[in-house]
Order: structure tokens, then sequence, then C-alpha cells
């Protein structure tokens, strides 16, 4: 029975792990017959996969958040005049658990 280390070797496979005499003087392939029979693949995306891809560059490039925002919100918080309107946020999270029931 042929044993994994000749098959990764690319030795001859034979029972005994040993390469008789005729099996010896057989020469390998050539490397020429393998280069010319070589394919390249290829792929192809569509119009939307394409788009997809464009819109991923584009926001990979910009901040994730607006800096000057947060920095104003942090200094309205620290001085005491950051308004929270409760209506809103309440609403705000009413919507997002709508959202969430449908995943």
């Amino acid at each position: 029975m042929p044993t994994i280390n000749n098959i990764r070797t690319n030795q001859p496979m034979t029972s005994g792990g040993q390469v008789s005499n005729s099996e010896a003087g057989k020469s390998k392939p050539s490397t020429e017959a393998k280069a010319t029979s070589t394919e390249s693949d290829s792929v192809s995306l569509s119009s939307q996969g394409q788009s997809v891809g464009q819109i991923h560059q584009q926001l990979a490039t910009q901040e994730a958040f607006d800096t000057e925002k947060v920095n104003a919100i942090k200094e309205a918080i620290a001085n005491g005049s950051y308004v929270i309107d409760a209506d809103k946020l309440a609403a705000n999270m009413i919507k997002l658990e709508d959202e969430l029931k449908g995943l």
C-alpha cells in the first residue's frame, strides 16, 4: 500500500516503500509541458458588485464620526448646557426595538 510520504514527495508509489529497478529508470514529466498547459483564472463582478466596491472605498477614506460634533457635545455636557429631549430619545429607542424585531 502506498504511503502518504511517497505521495507528498512525488515518489513512485510502491507497496513496500522501496522503488523497484523498473520504476527507478522512469523519468519525471517535463516542466515545459506543465507550463504550456496552465490556464489562468479570472473573476468578473456585476455592476452592483462594482458599485458596492466603490462605496466601500469611499467610506474607507472618510472619518467614522464627526470629531467637531463630538467635541461640541462633550463641551456642552461638561458645562451643563446639554439638553436631552426625553420624548425624542424614547421614540428613537422604540424605533430601534422595532427594527431589531425584524432580524
